[in-house]
């Protein structure tokens, strides 16, 4: 089947990810017309993230979850990457935040790291990597980039993750402040998706 048609004739797309943020902003980068399900809806667990960069861990999440629900599956891994420390925590940024997904610890972390280096704030990118995966063991991936700086004290209480202390170029707000709807017009994950709408031709 050509790859064009296999997606702008679905019906159902699984996002595979149980961060209802990345859930939220994936379905509204999506066509309107598509079921969307969740790794839950099959009582899938998400898989250990073992590559060496976002676009590995993204395949591997993507290609599980197309191959355990047959269904077409879209993942994202994503993080942030601080310049002055040495990129991190780039593709650890979930992990830096613990089980329970509290990154109000990771950001504080993040702040104690630059204070060592007496530095207030750092230049910084958020990347993102969208995979598609097939049932057929096939994929493919976009690489999506945003640079700005991170500053602290955390300000905004919209977004999530490290949205409170990220501010990108030619922006006065950080993420956190920043109204949805814009935030998702200039955001790493939304440069990742052009790459999937221009390849897969959606409308």
């Amino acid at each position: 089947m050509n790859k064009l048609k296999e997606l702008k004739k679905i019906s159902s797309i699984l996002i595979a990810t149980n961060n209802p943020g990345k859930f939220k902003e994936l379905k509204e980068l999506l066509p309107k017309h598509i079921k969307y399900f969740r790794p839950q809806d099959f009582k899938l667990k998400e898989p250990k993230e073992t590559a060496k960069d976002f676009k590995g861990n993204a395949r591997i999440k993507s290609l599980y979850c197309a191959k355990k629900s047959g269904l077409i599956s879209i993942s994202d891994d994503s993080g942030l990457e601080v310049e002055d420390l040495n990129g991190q925590p780039g593709i650890y940024s979930a992990r830096w935040a613990g089980k329970l997904k509290n990154f109000s610890l990771a950001i504080e972390k993040i702040r104690k790291l630059l204070l060592k280096n007496k530095l207030s704030e750092s230049k910084a990118n958020f990347t993102c990597c969208i995979s598609v995966g097939f049932p057929n063991g096939k994929s493919y991936e976009f690489l999506g980039k945003v640079f700005g700086k991170v500053t602290f004290p955390p300000k905004g209480k919209r977004g999530f993750g490290y949205d409170p202390i990220f501010v990108a170029n030619k922006e006065l707000k950080t993420f956190g402040q920043l109204p949805a709807k814009y935030k998702n017009s200039i955001s790493h994950r939304y440069q990742a998706f052009k790459g999937v709408k221009k390849y897969f031709k959606f409308n």
